[in-house]
């Protein structure tokens, strides 16, 4: 199982965005035990990029560390600098949930009201649009009525 390759552009970009991260996990002197990786694996999965704290002096260790664990948990390897390494993986696609058969929810909605003069300021009133309902040109709700077919229409279907 092999991580992915990135190209130097993206590493450039993963590089700084892990910029502003505190390491999420810390590895000891026990080395890259299980719980360690299974910590990693779960941040990864969680945030796609991640940053690694590793307490060793050895920077031959911390190499083979590295490339070991980003092979292991199928994570790119994105930066190694000093005591911390970077991992980046893809995160999972979530799937949508059904939604069919539903009504969009109640969405709180800013309206502006001019005053007539011009020389005063417009008042903002923060208004709740149900499903149901619909903002009408004047800042007024509306309520959505049933379409109404014809008798025919009726009879047909």
């Amino acid at each position: 199982m092999t991580g992915p390759l990135l190209s130097p552009a993206v590493r450039k970009q993963k590089r700084a965005d892990a910029h502003h991260l505190d390491p999420v996990v810390l590895i000891g002197n026990d080395g890259a035990t299980a719980a360690v990786r299974r910590e990693i694996d779960a941040a990864l999965s969680v945030h796609g990029l991640v940053k690694v704290r590793v307490f060793s002096d050895d920077r031959a260790a911390r190499e083979t560390l590295f490339a070991e664990l980003s092979e292991a948990l199928s994570a790119a390897p994105v930066q190694h600098i000093g005591k911390l390494l970077v991992f980046w993986r893809a995160p999972a696609a979530k799937e949508k949930a059904d939604r069919e058969g539903r009504m969009p929810g109640p969405k709180v909605v800013k309206v502006l009201k001019f005053s007539k003069s011009g020389n005063h300021r417009p008042q903002v009133k923060k208004v709740k649009v149900l499903g149901n309902m619909r903002l009408a040109a004047g800042g007024e709700l509306k309520r959505a009525r049933k379409r109404v077919t014809s008798v025919k229409k009726q009879q047909q279907g």
